[in-house]
């Protein structure tokens, strides 16, 4: 299976990143390598992660980082693998964006240099973690 980033999850790549920055430049690198890596799993294992109730072929994986950790989005479409959106455990919501916004008709050739490579392999099922959100 093929792995494409949206602009959507990379940006929220790149939120994530600048949020932790001014106060962890180490932590930041390592957050990002880790939510860029994690996806590797589900090349092989499409369906790992945790079915999103009302949207159909979508799942979230959870990443563990620090005390807490982040989720990712994606969907299965064909052969490929789109990854929709990257939060905080702690953020309320995926973003503000309506879900129909993050269907993919046709696949595209741009990754936004977000392919994942062969990333850390997890002792855990990505699965297994709950998020608790803020309200």
């Amino acid at each position: 299976m093929r792995i494409e980033w949206l602009a959507s999850a990379v940006l929220d790549l790149q939120r994530l990143r600048e949020f932790i920055l001014p106060h962890n430049k180490e932590a930041a690198q390592r957050a990002v390598l880790l939510i860029r890596t994690a996806i590797t799993p589900v090349t092989s294992n499409p369906r790992i992660g945790k079915p999103v109730e009302d949207l159909p072929d979508y799942h979230d994986i959870f990443i563990p980082f620090g005390a807490s950790g982040y989720v990712l989005r994606y969907r299965i479409q064909g052969e490929t693998i789109f990854i929709i959106a990257v939060k905080h455990c702690k953020e309320a919501g995926f973003s503000d964006q309506p879900p129909a916004l993050w269907i993919v008709k046709e696949p595209t050739e741009a990754t936004y240099g977000m392919v994942a490579d062969g990333g850390p392999t997890h002792s855990t099922p990505l699965n297994s973690h709950v998020c608790s959100t803020v309200s």
